[in-house]
């Protein structure tokens, strides 16, 4: 329960202070459209077919993959993909 309540204090208080910053503003909007492009982008490579027996699921740590590393990170999903299965 302490853990439960430290938690969510340090949670607040994040948020309070990016709300306080006009800088995390445009943070906010740039990682918002980086987060909608990247899982577009996976929708996209999933059901167009363009590779072909390979499938990214559309998860939480699919699409941080993505953001964080862009055309790379897709690259080093269907590598991992492919050599795992």
């Amino acid at each position: 329960m302490i853990w439960l309540i430290i938690l969510i204090a340090s949670s607040l208080l994040l948020v309070g202070i990016i709300l306080r910053n006009k800088l995390s503003w445009s943070w906010i909007k740039r990682f918002s459209l980086h987060l909608v492009v990247a899982a577009m982008a996976l929708y996209l490579l999933n059901y167009s077919g363009i590779v072909h027996g390979f499938e990214v699921p559309l998860n939480p740590t699919t699409i941080g993959t993505v953001v964080l590393l862009g055309l790379p990170g897709i690259i080093l999903m269907l590598g991992l993909q492919h050599v795992l299965f």
